[in-house]
């Protein structure tokens, strides 16, 4: 454990207020819910909104729901993207189906995903990771030749746009996590939205057929974003990052996850969730724009994006050899600099996963999970902090044409 200024890997804004509100309510059950569910319709332009337990329990609840509507069985996802995503898909009972991404845009590779398109498939998931808008439109456009639904994976997306549209709102279906990593957060929670009434009804039967969240399990979520508000703050986040039996920013995969009403204590928690939202997206396009200042010219955009739309969670940064992600993570831990590996392995090579294609049928995933790590973007990072950030990078693995990060252009607004 050393003691020193260490910057957490994702942060959301969240007051002791907001958290005080949460504990006071713990008895009622509906009232908060309801008017946080009626804010996101109104916010969102939506006509369904569902507040549940978990991101991974709505994109259950979500396939569930789909299921209910058509005999077809395959879910196609990316094949480098959070483990909770396939969990979810088995745990819905359903057939994972996993299309290699681009490294150039950690999106799908669209040709191979009009290739896994047929009859059986049920949906697939455009996933906007670390933020980064997804192609939904082209996705949409091979969907809908194959008669399948568009979920629109957002999770870690809540409060981006795209050409104007807000991201999770453009396929049938989309949903946020309110986790403690995402944009806004009560602990852990999950967002459904969807304009189509087939689905929002089909929805709604299966939403109300879940219990409450237990109200020890709000308490104890509440308490524990309590202790995160305490301890996030870079002076004091050397302690609990130096606590191993933490696992913080260990990925797992869930085996078994409960799925519930979000309770009515974390909706409290919620209540300024539009202010909150829009501080973080303010706050994480300024430090993105504190990147560039630094890394200007120095690391080829592999995206550009000129609108000046892209909120980002984390920022990608794909290293040149797979060598250097374990040294430079390793030395961004020594100086607590909140640079993170993120997802370990491609979905194909999950253990847990029932699905066991050859490696070789997806590159894209593989040079991401050997390649990628991410810098952190959040209200509590320093524009110094950064160019420590980039003297480390500098100094340790040099800058190299193979090096490349997804920023948008300099004269973004």
């Amino acid at each position: 454990m050393r003691f020193q200024r260490t910057i957490p890997p994702t942060a959301a804004p969240v007051s002791f207020a907001d958290l005080m509100r949460g504990l006071l309510g713990l008895g009622f059950e509906h009232h908060y819910r309801e008017r946080i569910e009626a804010d996101i319709r109104s916010v969102f332009r939506v006509k369904h909104a569902f507040l549940v337990s978990s991101g991974k329990g709505a994109l259950t609840l979500i396939l569930t729901s789909l299921k209910s509507l058509s005999p077809r069985q395959k879910v196609v996802i990316p094949a480098y993207t959070c483990f909770s995503v396939p969990s979810a898909v088995l745990k819905a009972g359903l057939e994972l189906t996993l299309c290699d991404v681009d490294p150039e845009t950690l999106d799908f590779d669209l040709r191979r995903l009009e290739a896994l398109l047929d009859e059986d498939t049920l949906c697939v998931m455009p996933t906007h990771l670390f933020g980064l808008p997804a192609a939904v439109d082209a996705v949409i456009s091979l969907s809908k030749r194959a008669g399948a639904f568009v979920v629109e994976d957002a999770a870690q997306a809540m409060g981006g746009t795209s050409r104007g549209r807000s991201l999770g709102t453009i396929g049938d279906v989309g949903f946020f996590s309110l986790g403690r990593g995402k944009s806004i957060t009560c602990g852990s929670g999950g967002i459904i939205v969807t304009n189509s009434e087939e689905i929002g009804n089909a929805i709604r039967a299966e939403f109300e057929r879940l219990t409450p969240e237990p109200r020890m399990n709000a308490a104890r979520d509440i308490l524990s974003l309590l202790a995160l508000r305490l301890f996030i703050a870079p002076c004091l986040y050397w302690f609990p990052a130096g606590l191993p039996f933490l696992k913080l920013g260990e990925t797992t995969f869930p085996r078994n996850f409960p799925l519930h009403r979000l309770a009515g204590a974390k909706a409290a928690v919620l209540v300024n969730w539009q202010d909150r939202l829009a501080q973080a997206t303010r706050l994480r396009r300024l430090a993105t724009r504190a990147l560039l200042d630094v890394v200007t010219h120095e690391v080829p955009s592999l995206r550009p994006t000129t609108d000046g739309e892209t909120t980002y969670l984390r920022i990608p940064l794909l290293l040149a050899r797979k060598d250097e992600k374990a040294r430079l993570c390793q030395l961004s831990k020594e100086y607590g600099l909140g640079i993170s590996p993120c997802y370990p392995s491609g979905i194909h090579a999950i253990p847990e996963v029932p699905y066991r294609p050859h490696p070789a049928q997806f590159p894209g995933a593989t040079t991401v999970a050997e390649r990628l790590v991410t810098l952190p973007v959040h209200h509590l990072i320093r524009p110094e902090d950064y160019r420590r950030m980039w003297t480390l990078i500098h100094e340790q693995l040099r800058i190299s044409v193979n090096m490349m990060a997804l920023l948008p252009e300099p004269s973004s607004g």
